[in-house]
């Protein structure tokens, strides 16, 4: 029988009573000193997680209604949206994402025979029928990044549960099955509350919060949270003109966490988007960290849906009817 692993306050190692924590609506405390032990398949030392961002299409743009031209996470660093006209350049960035960074990226991983999972924005895959199919035949995971690539922080809950439903919808019709999981990407406090509500979904991803899953257990039925990295990200490496930096910095922290994982493994995600690293003199520095990582034993490259049935199975939670 597998030991209970929940939400951080509840959490009690094996051996051992921990001091009450004061209530309070976030969770500071954690898995605390002696993290569960995961039991990653094969008695892997780290669990490795790839994720595509594919989002080319979903951003704001004036032929989709929005009030302003997108300004993120482009080779513009600094721009301001445009209020009520098209930012030309900033479209052709975005189109370059989906047109060839993103064949780029697919080319990388199927050569390798490595799985990844896609956080699709439902309008961007709705948009690519040949790079939603592409998806499907890699055999990658498919889980939701929302409805359009927005920042929800500010829009009304009637609106933001309207697009998750219409974001599991669209995605059912763009690859044939809907989401298990969803990462909306810029949250609001009211989007864990409607994800649970939802019904389908089996784990968030909107949480950066520690390097293993963990329950959340605030809104009735537990949700599985499997966090995410902004770190291991190519858009902190967007400006860099060369693969390396983003290179060692993903080696750097394989490395600690292969070390650490001898007595307590954790996982590792790595952020990917087709307009970033898609590019091919940043591609060079993935390529590399792809064939380091096949290159080490007692590692299981997975998908977030597999780390997601490992911990249902393995780490459920007492109040749990799974």
């Amino acid at each position: 029988m597998s030991d209970p692993v929940h939400d951080a306050q509840a959490y009690t190692p094996i051996g051992g009573a921990r001091p009450a924590a004061p209530a309070y609506a976030r969770d500071l405390v954690g898995y605390g000193r002696n993290p569960p032990d995961p039991r990653w398949p094969g008695q892997a030392r780290v669990a490795v997680q790839f994720v595509i961002n594919y989002e080319e299409g979903s951003e704001n743009c004036i032929l989709d209604g929005d009030g302003q031209s997108e300004h993120l996470l482009s080779e513009i660093v600094g721009v301001p949206p445009y209020k009520g006209v098209r930012h030309m350049n900033i479209e052709s960035l975005y189109e370059y994402g989906s047109r060839a960074g993103f064949w780029r990226l697919h080319r990388l991983f199927t050569e390798r025979s490595m799985p990844c999972t896609v956080f699709g924005c439902a309008l961007a895959l709705e948009r690519n029928p040949e790079a939603a199919k592409a998806m499907v035949e890699a055999g990658w995971e498919i889980a939701s990044h929302g409805y359009r690539w927005l920042d929800y922080q500010y829009v009304d809950e009637e609106t933001e549960r309207e697009h998750i439903k219409k974001a599991v919808e669209i995605q059912k019709k763009a690859v044939g099955t809907r989401p298990i999981g969803i990462y909306q990407g810029k949250p609001n406090p009211n989007t864990l509350k409607l994800v649970v509500e939802e019904g389908g979904v089996l784990y968030s991803a909107d949480s950066y919060a520690d390097d293993l899953p963990y329950w959340n257990t605030s809104f009735g039925k537990p949700l599985l949270i499997i966090p995410y990295t902004l770190d291991n990200n190519d858009m902190r490496f967007s400006q860099s003109l060369e693969g390396d930096r983003f290179f060692l910095y993903l080696k750097d922290t394989f490395d600690a966490l292969y070390a650490e994982g001898e007595t307590a493994p954790k996982m590792m995600s790595v952020g990917l988007h087709c307009r970033i690293v898609g590019r091919p003199g940043r591609s060079l520095g993935l390529a590399k960290f792809l064939d380091y990582v096949k290159s080490k034993d007692k590692v299981w490259v997975c998908t977030r849906a597999e780390i997601c049935d490992h911990w249902y199975k393995n780490h459920k939670p007492i109040v749990a009817k799974l």
